[in-house]
């Protein structure tokens, strides 16, 4: 391929003292989405982007394999049942509504709403007897959840837009009349540059204007906290938590609704200052549940009184396991012997255990399909013997798992609705050795045949946030290894496959360990022949785009080809963009001296040095996206491209009217096309 000459930049002396040391910034003016300047520079890397692109190899078969579809676990409501699904010709997932006499209805298909495919359904919530359901959607990308409340027999719009209302969750209070929820304060009411922040908890009664609602909790806590609400099933407890930012640790208050009114609810404390986090489930059988790991960072389960729920009074149902992470956890409780379903993640691959609800016995293990993700264990609210879980596996689209109590069986409930031909694929686990010799696992995902390496591969990883890298279906993935090549993935610390102890090991001071941790699963696939540096790719997106920035800055002679999504890359200023404020928990704050020593030796942006041949580079970002802005990339693409000694290109894929989440089908299947493409021109596959 020859090197097309690159889009002038200029290069600005803008320079910030920081703490004594000197933070050259010269593409600053990239900042500004709306300059004239920008927008030129922007609109000559599409052009170059155009010219290098390269035939969508792998588009028919990516595609092809999103026509599985996809499903939802069911929740269910009053005797009705409410679930998502995608068949293999939509571009998003529908929302539908079983009736008891086993009638099907869909109440939300974004497609309807919006032809164009700009909208995504951010979240559903029925009320306690499935009569009315609050929804939440997004435009464009940009994740804003405005709220609507829809009558389920009618599928009338009742209630809404109602703005502002961005990771809120749904708490009903019985018979529908009223629920908590978030929302920010109005633009009007912060300063300009705070308007993503400042959450405030109130109630609603459905009818009323929003002006009308109570603010029942947040003023004068932290502008950057997440707030969560949950109303006890029979309406007699509430529980309220804050987190700040995205912070390991929470605040949790109770309310007795009986005793306090709704809009005035007499909140004690449960938890508060403590740095560990915890959640609660209110029983039917009048038992206080305390998932948490408090003292556990594997997790466990208590239980308490919730009159009492302090933490003296916690009592260890379920332990802490040594070796696994305790996820989730279901009650089945019609049954002569009640038990405990709780679900766990061992070593990136999940189980469920079954215990005696009064004393937490281990008393037998859930079926499961295979060794792969389950995800998020559900019951009946009122009660029941039997319980759903999805599944999924590297070669299995999501299922519906039922399990029946009673005779300890699981059968599949749902499948996908596609049929699809899915390539064989040889799955392994790899445990390697760290820098400081701390053992990794990495999941590798190869052809099913025997021809000896190395191939061409493509190492992914994220590494923060407590997140956990588990195997699941992946078109993308499949097709890249059906077409001859290697997809590794691996559990980085900063991520949550080992435990609260392996994410705060990988964040704040700790952050190297993350790029140590990827830089050592890069040299073990070299040496041990699965393939060479000059046929390894690497991918990372978000937190991952981090990832990947320092990965191709620290260790250039170590990869081939980069594909960097939706990045944070400027590691001094980007708590100033998007919702930046809310990660310098995970991160540090470039504000104080040392948390700024921290940034500042790893700060991809900074750390991009002249005459050096970095891998050829593949930037890929969305214009509407509200989380990490775009202008990382675009000033890290401008400083590769005037660095990099070598011949491989610096590429910058800018997306419109997409943000950093959920998309339709045919956007996902092009940029998972132009990835691929990428990754294998410059690895040779």
């Amino acid at each position: 391929m020859t090197r097309e000459p690159y889009p002038t930049a200029r290069r600005e002396d803008v320079v910030d003292i920081l703490h004594e040391t000197p933070v050259p910034d010269p593409y600053r003016w990239l900042e500004d989405p709306d300059g004239p300047d920008t927008k030129e520079w922007l609109l000559a890397q599409a052009e170059l982007y155009g010219a290098q692109r390269g035939e969508q190899r792998f588009k028919d078969r990516i595609a092809e394999l999103l026509r599985s579809g996809s499903v939802g676990p069911p929740a269910w409501r009053g005797g009705r049942q409410f679930f998502s699904r995608r068949t293999p010709d939509q571009e998003h997932a529908v929302y539908y509504v079983v009736e008891p006499d086993g009638t099907e209805r869909p109440l939300i298909d974004p497609m309807e709403i919006d032809p164009s495919g700009l909208t995504t359904l951010d979240a559903a919530q029925p009320d306690k007897e499935g009569r009315l359901l609050a929804y939440q959607i997004s435009v464009g990308g940009d994740e804003e959840s405005i709220l609507y409340v829809m009558d389920v027999t009618t599928g009338l719009r009742v209630e809404g837009p109602i703005d502002r209302c961005r990771y809120s969750p749904i708490a009903w209070l019985p018979g529908g009349e009223a629920f908590y929820y978030v929302r920010r304060l109005p633009r009007t009411e912060v300063p300009e540059n705070e308007a993503q922040f400042h959450r405030r908890v109130y109630l609603h009664r459905v009818g009323t204007s929003t002006e009308d609602d109570t603010m029942i909790f947040g003023q004068g806590l932290k502008m950057t906290n997440y707030y969560g609400v949950s109303v006890s099933r029979d309406g007699h407890w509430l529980q309220v938590s804050a987190h700040e930012g995205t912070a390991p640790r929470n605040d949790l208050w109770v309310a007795d609704l009986t005793a306090s009114p709704a809009d005035d609810p007499d909140l004690k404390v449960v938890q508060e200052g403590v740095d560990a986090q915890t959640a609660l489930v209110f029983g039917r059988d009048g038992r206080l549940y305390v998932h948490t790991d408090r003292d556990s960072p594997r997790g466990r389960v208590c239980v308490t009184d919730p009159a009492d729920p302090g933490y003296e009074t916690w009592r260890d149902l379920i332990p802490e396991d040594p070796e696994a992470v305790l996820s989730d956890f279901a009650i089945l409780d019609d049954l002569e012997r009640p038990v405990m379903l709780v679900g766990w993640t061992r070593h990136a691959i999940s189980e469920i255990t079954v215990h005696d609800l009064a004393t937490g016995e281990r008393l037998s293990t859930v079926p499961t399909p295979g060794l792969g993700t389950i995800g998020g264990i559900s019951e009946r609210p009122e009660g029941g013997f039997e319980a759903w879980f999805g599944y999924t596996d590297n070669t299995t689209p999501p299922t519906i798992q039922r399990y029946d109590a009673r005779t300890g069986e699981t059968t599949l409930w749902a499948a996908s609705p596609g049929a699809v031909e899915v390539p064989p694929v040889r799955t392994s686990q790899a445990v390697y050795r760290s820098k400081d010799g701390t053992d990794v696992r990495m999941l590798i995902i190869a052809p099913d045949d025997d021809t000896p390496g190395p191939r061409p591969t493509i190492l992914y990883g994220y590494g923060g946030f407590g997140l956990s890298m588990t195997p699941g279906y992946s078109a993308s993935i499949l097709a890249w290894v059906e077409a001859g090549g290697v997809y590794a993935i691996a559990n980085l610390r900063g991520g949550g496959e080992e435990g609260e102890d392996w994410h705060r090991a990988g964040m704040l001071a700790n952050k190297q360990n993350v790029f140590d941790d990827f830089h050592a699963a890069a040299e073990h696939l070299v040496e041990t022949g699965v393939t060479t540096r000059d046929r390894l790719g690497i991918s990372g997106g978000s937190n991952g785009g981090l990832l990947v920035g320092a990965a191709l800055t620290q260790r250039p002679d170590l990869y081939a080809a980069v594909v960097c999504s939706a990045p944070l890359l400027d590691m001094i200023r980007y708590e100033k963009f998007g919702l930046g404020a809310t990660w310098n928990v995970e991160y540090g704050s470039a504000d104080d001296p040392e948390q700024f020593g921290w940034l500042w030796d790893y700060s991809p942006y900074h750390r991009v040095e002249e005459s050096v041949s970095y891998p050829a580079t593949l930037f890929t970002v969305f214009q509407s996206d509200t989380r990490v802005h775009p202008l990382h990339a675009w000033k890290m693409c401008a400083a590769l491209q005037h660095a990099s000694a070598g011949g491989r290109p610096v590429l910058l894929r800018n997306e419109t009217e997409v943000g950093h989440g959920a998309r339709s089908v045919s956007r996902t299947v092009d940029l998972s096309a132009d990835t691929l493409t990428f990754l294998a021109e410059h690895t040779g596959l």
